[in-house]
């Protein structure tokens, strides 16, 4: 779904897609972050690197706020809850610096754990 933005000059319309990969690469960018989950496919977290930022992302835009879902893996030894909060700290930033919209909420899901050695 697109959503229009009226300004005083005319329609600017932001995509759930264009927000999602926003999202998805501020993700990728936050320290402690391995990454995105595709979700839980076949019992098995699927993993994804930068190729994809859109999966493990899910976006609600309306027409001046979003709502962010991450689905994430994290490194071991790295304290999830700090990791997690930079994480949404850095998502809300990047998209409101680039979209203009207002982010209401960043909700983070943690799927898994990988070792700095996995193959991810």
């Amino acid at each position: 779904m697109t959503e229009q933005l009226q300004l005083d000059m005319g329609l600017i319309r932001i995509s759930d897609d264009v927000v999602s990969k926003i999202a998805g690469m501020a993700a990728l960018e936050t320290p402690g972050i391995a990454a995105m989950s595709g979700g839980l496919s076949e019992g098995w977290a699927k993993r994804l690197s930068g190729k994809n930022v859109q999966k493990g992302v899910t976006v609600e835009v309306g027409q001046l706020e979003a709502a962010i879902d991450l689905r994430i893996i994290v490194l071991y030894e790295t304290p999830i809850h700090e990791v997690c909060r930079m994480l949404q700290q850095n998502v809300r930033e990047a998209v409101e610096n680039m979209s203009g919209l207002k982010v209401v909420e960043v909700n983070v899901k943690v799927e898994g754990v990988a070792f700095k050695d996995d193959e991810i």
